[in-house]
């Protein structure tokens, strides 16, 4: 069962995170990754981050998870900074195949915010579920060890264990993850953890998730970055045109 919002509930969209920009003093314009056109946008133009929900798409390569990565390890190198027991921090730091970007990513944020959050990528909960298990107020949050679960299943619960905890949310194509009922199931969630104060930045190739009412939907391609509508996007009608008629799609293949 998804808990409903605890503490907190009734609070306006958060917005920890204002905007992002990149200090150009660290990084280079003619290198990977700010040669990818979202993250050339971000370098020119900076990125406002609206309160509430933002949902990055694209197609593979437009530098979706390039930006959430960056932007979940710097948000884990400024919580750390003033909150020791921050255990996300490990969770956050970018693995070996990340980019460099969180060097140069700065965010704007709001004073006196709140100071929870995650980065959860469906693929590697596993690796990162030691983290969770039966330590501090984690013990009360999680119910029962996460490795004798599917990934869904533990993806879903740890997300329900935070809904308490308002923060930035950075989430990585968790479809991945998770069946059709399942993506419901994390929606309910995630206007849960948004009725109690948090932010959330959630790439996705789903459109179920995309549908996140009241998200900030922007479309990552190579014109840079761009708000856009839920019936517009090219996620969308791209889904829409397959299920409608799959034959036309079917017959091009082998």
């Amino acid at each position: 069962m998804v808990p409903a919002a605890r503490s907190g509930a009734g609070r306006q969209p958060g917005a920890p995170v204002t905007g992002l920009t990149i200090d150009r003093g660290q990084s280079d314009p003619g290198r990977w990754p700010y040669t990818v056109p979202a993250v050339r946008h971000v370098y020119d133009s900076g990125l406002p981050l609206t309160p509430g929900a933002t949902v990055l798409i694209g197609a593979n390569g437009a530098g979706k998870s390039t930006l959430v990565e960056a932007i979940a390890a710097a948000w884990a190198r400024r919580i750390t900074a003033f909150r020791q027991d921050w255990l996300q921090r490990s969770i956050a730091e970018p693995a070996a195949e990340d980019s460099d970007l969180h060097r140069s990513l700065r965010l704007a944020c709001t004073r006196g915010g709140p100071t929870g959050g995650l980065f959860l990528r469906a693929e590697r909960l596993h690796a990162q579920a030691e983290q969770f298990s039966g330590r501090g107020r984690w013990r009360d949050r999680i119910d029962g060890p996460l490795l004798g679960r599917s990934h869904g299943e533990g993806f879903l619960q740890v997300l329900a264990g935070m809904v308490a905890e308002a923060g930035l949310y950075v989430l990585d194509e968790p479809e991945s993850a998770l069946s059709f009922d399942s993506s419901l199931v994390l929606l309910t969630i995630l206007q849960d953890m948004l009725a109690a104060g948090s932010q959330i930045v959630l790439a996705t190739h789903s459109p179920v998730l995309a549908a996140l009412p009241g998200a900030t939907l922007l479309q990552l391609d190579d014109h840079g970055i761009a708000p856009v509508a839920y019936d517009d996007c090219d996620l969308v009608t791209a889904w829409r045109a397959f299920l409608h008629r799959p034959q036309d799609f079917l017959r091009h293949l082998g």
